[in-house]
């Protein structure tokens, strides 16, 4: 005769799901937050804006940079792979490059975090995804120079300091003036074009 097991209590699934829903809530926030007010937004904002303590919100992300991390991650990984498909969709490889700037500083002059992280990712690219959109512009550059419609001269790395250029232009102007980000644009890929090589 075996001896009764005391039966288990059921396993509650119910803390997992609200921790999972308030961390969906967190980044939603954090994440429209930061595209409006740049990294040195204050916590306490996102939190009442995702509805959660700021107990919960550590819980979380233990400091802010944790948060701001996860945002930008988020945000250059998807900024990538848009860019990828864009890119592969593309026929003409001069097209796909000006294409990729004009999507690019679109999306920089909306997002303040972005904007501010680029330019200071440039010396010390840790933020996980940007790797992944600088080989987007590596690709995309050097299609440029197989087709011949890109100076031999013109590295990667200039086309990112070139977009980090335009990006300060185009939250300088904001939307009062797109014209005169798309004209500065204009002046900066006619240079780009084979014919102003370097002598």
């Amino acid at each position: 005769m075996t001896a009764d097991r005391p039966a288990e209590a059921p396993r509650s699934r119910k803390p997992r799901v609200d921790a999972a829903r308030n961390q969906e809530a967190i980044v939603e926030a954090a994440a429209r937050v930061l595209a409006e007010q740049g990294a040195a937004v204050d916590v306490r904002e996102i939190a009442r804006l995702s509805g959660v303590g700021m107990g919960t919100l550590y819980r979380h992300f233990p400091t802010k940079e944790d948060l701001v991390r996860t945002i930008l991650r988020r945000e250059f990984l998807t900024w990538a792979a848009s860019a990828r498909e864009a890119a592969e969709r593309a026929e003409d490889p001069w097209a796909a490059l000006a294409d990729f700037f004009r999507q690019a500083l679109s999306g920089y002059a909306r997002h303040r975090a972005i904007s501010e992280c680029f330019a200071l990712a440039w010396a010390e690219p840790d933020v996980e995804g940007l790797g992944e959109l600088r080989a987007v512009i590596g690709g995309l550059t050097a299609r440029a120079h197989e087709a011949g419609s890109l100076r031999p001269d013109a590295s990667a790395d200039d086309l990112l300091l070139l977009l980090v250029s335009l990006g300060h232009a185009a939250r300088l102007t904001g939307d009062s003036d797109p014209e005169q980000v798309e004209r500065l644009l204009r002046v900066s890929l006619d240079g780009l074009r084979p014919g102003h090589a370097e002598r």
